[in-house]
């Protein structure tokens, strides 16, 4: 088994109060009776680019007997006058492998290093005064499933680095957001890269901020209420990581790696979750993660790289360890004793079973953003769509059950009309070509009216809503449909958009339905019912359904309307209200009340051009 406390590279101070740092390293059947060598190279950081300074070296120890073929060596950082080694500061090291006196790898980074450098470089920090890292989000609790408003985001692309990202969270929580999911935050080698072939798993990438600034931006979303997931890439890796690295020059049986499965880079190095190393692996990185960073969960990227059946020792394994672990942790017990753990599956070809048979308590799945698209490329509305809002009715579960144990806990599927792996939802009503300059087509934000009525049904559907990078003020990036192009090409959000008069308008909507779902139990609630028998309003593209939460001990019953039209016509709709009493409009409030004097009452409602009506029934 993996112990944390044996590898990465530790400082500590000996007795007489001299520092020395500890190096450890698993590399299974690399061994010194094979006739290996293992050196690591260290060199402080501000010697990196000064001629005439090299790395120093020194040789590992190979543990006899070790299960897991531990290497590790005890150094003292003894002064150097020709250099800065031996000061105090942030030191940078890699590792390299001979067989005898034949070098076999170069380079490897360090699998559990805690901290980065520039490069591909694992990093400590020596340091006599210093200031841990002081969390105060103990009263913080992860939102339940049918509360979360979950925004994507990618930290280079949004602004910057975790410290810019800090600086947009009040903006974020208008939105309605309490739940930001990072894009892939790890080392990569890559400057310009998504994140999606991770070299280093154990730290954030060094051009992001520091593991003190990731700290900061979790602690100070916690003190907001938002919650924070990661991208979780753990089906396949960068070739250069250690794992793939080292086993592919010494020849020796690989411990992790594997062929990648299902249909990308059929022969690319994937991860192998028959391998004990592997599974055990990622479940102490997802344990280090919870504890270190405190973050509350995990969108795994590409399940099904990594699945091998609901009782399978890959994907099913790896959530219901992570689970059981979590139940310990504060900030996810619930009031029944379950876990708020949030552990979301891209597993796009099988999204209602992945939640019906893992511990997994939410899902990305294309759904609404596919139906979406085709009826904003080809101008037409069908219940379909608001069939999709309701993802109960197509045979989602909202409980996972296990039967062996009665353990259960809510489910839900998130819901988008944008995600990284698509180009941007305005660009399906129109685009103005600039490919000649710059070779990419941008979406006519002109068209933004058209988006409202799609947006309004993100936000008061039922499901668990996302926003992705700049959606709310219209960000109109294209995307290359295949290709390196679509990973390594940086797009920075318009941030100007903001100001325009297509980006107010949208960024008002979105700020007026995030107060809506905050303030409404309604929309958050598994109560849903479309009007199905008005058959005449789909004919005008005119969608109304009722979203309802039952009354509780502390607040009456709740129910709400909604209209949607994405015809290019205001609409006069007709529907018999179900209950007396004043409906008033939630939105613009500019319709007079509806005043329904017995259950049932037909009365007509007024709804403008791409866009649309929430009314409430008044307590």
């Amino acid at each position: 088994m993996i112990n944390l406390s044996e590898v990465s590279a530790t400082p500590q101070q000996d007795a007489g109060g001299n520092w020395q740092v500890h190096f450890g390293i698993y590399l299974p059947g690399i061994t010194f009776h094979k006739g290996y060598r293992l050196k690591v190279r260290v060199i402080h950081e501000q010697d990196q680019f000064i001629r005439g300074i090299e790395p120093k070296d020194f040789w590992m120890h190979w543990v006899n007997g070790s299960s897991l073929d531990l290497w590790e060596i005890t150094l003292p950082l003894t002064a150097d006058p020709a250099s800065h080694f031996g000061q105090e500061g942030k030191y940078l090291y890699r590792y390299q492998l001979l067989r005898g006196e034949q070098e076999v790898t170069f380079w490897f980074t360090d699998p559990f290093g805690k901290d980065t450098g520039l490069g591909t470089l694992s990093a400590f920090t020596i340091d006599s005064t210093p200031t841990p890292f002081s969390w105060t989000d103990t009263s913080f609790s992860v939102p339940e499933v049918d509360e979360m408003f979950v925004y994507e985001l990618n930290v280079r692309e949004f602004n910057r680095d975790f410290q810019g990202v800090i600086q947009q969270l009040d903006y974020l929580k208008e939105l309605g957001v309490n739940v930001i999911e990072l894009m892939p935050v790890t080392n990569v080698k890559e400057d310009v890269e998504w994140g999606y072939t991770p070299l280093n798993y154990f730290t954030p990438d060094e051009r992001l901020g520091n593991p003190s600034d990731l700290k900061q931006l979790v602690n100070t979303c916690h003190q907001k209420g938002i919650a924070v997931i990661v991208d979780a890439v753990y089906a396949h890796t960068h070739p250069e990581f250690t794992y793939s690295l080292v086993y592919n020059t010494s020849g020796e049986p690989n411990p992790m790696m594997g062929v990648f499965s299902e249909e990308f880079f059929p022969d690319r190095p994937g991860t192998d979750y028959a391998k004990p190393f592997t599974q055990d692996y990622f479940l102490k990185l997802n344990q280090y993660w919870l504890e270190e960073y405190h973050i509350d969960g995990f969108r795994y990227d590409y399940v099904p790289g990594m699945y091998d059946g609901p009782v399978g020792q890959g994907y099913a394994n790896l959530v219901f360890q992570t689970y059981q672990y979590s139940k310990a942790i504060p900030r996810f017990q619930s009031a029944e004793g379950r876990s708020k753990l949030i552990q979301c599956a891209e597993h796009l070809p099988d999204p209602k079973g992945i939640l019906s048979q893992t511990y997994t308590n939410c899902c990305w799945q294309n759904g609404l953003l596919d139906y979406a698209r085709e009826m904003a490329r080809h101008h037409f509305v069908n219940e379909h769509f608001a069939h999709l809002l309701d993802p109960e009715y197509l045979g989602y579960v909202n409980t996972f059950t296990n039967t062996a144990t009665g353990e259960s806990f809510p489910v839900a599927p998130f819901q988008y009309l944008e995600s990284h792996d698509h180009r941007r939802f305005i660009n399906e009503f129109g685009q103005i070509n600039l490919r000649d300059l710059i070779g990419e087509s941008y979406g006519d934000r002109r068209l933004f009216y058209k988006m409202q009525p799609f947006v309004i049904a993100l936000y008061t559907g039922k499901g668990i809503p996302m926003l992705w990078n700049g959606q709310e003020f219209g960000e109109n990036w294209g995307i290359p449909l295949a290709g390196i192009g679509r990973v390594l090409f940086e797009r920075s959000l318009h941030w100007e958009y903001f100001y325009d008069s297509a980006g107010k308008a949208l960024v008002r909507l979105h700020r007026i339905l995030g107060n809506l779902r905050r303030s409404h139990r309604a929309l958050g609630s598994r109560g849903f019912f479309y009007y199905y028998y008005l058959q005449e309003h789909l004919q005008n593209k005119v969608i109304v359904f009722r979203r309802e939460a039952p009354a509780t001990a502390s607040e009456p019953a709740e129910s709400l309307i909604i209209f949607l039209n994405f015809s290019d016509q205001d609409q006069q709709v007709w529907l018999p209200f179900p209950q007396t009493g004043q409906w008033t409009e939630q939105i613009d409030s500019i319709h007079p009340p509806v005043q329904v004097t017995h259950q049932d009452q037909w009365w007509p409602v007024v709804v403008s051009s791409h866009y649309g009506s929430v009314y409430r029934l008044q307590p």
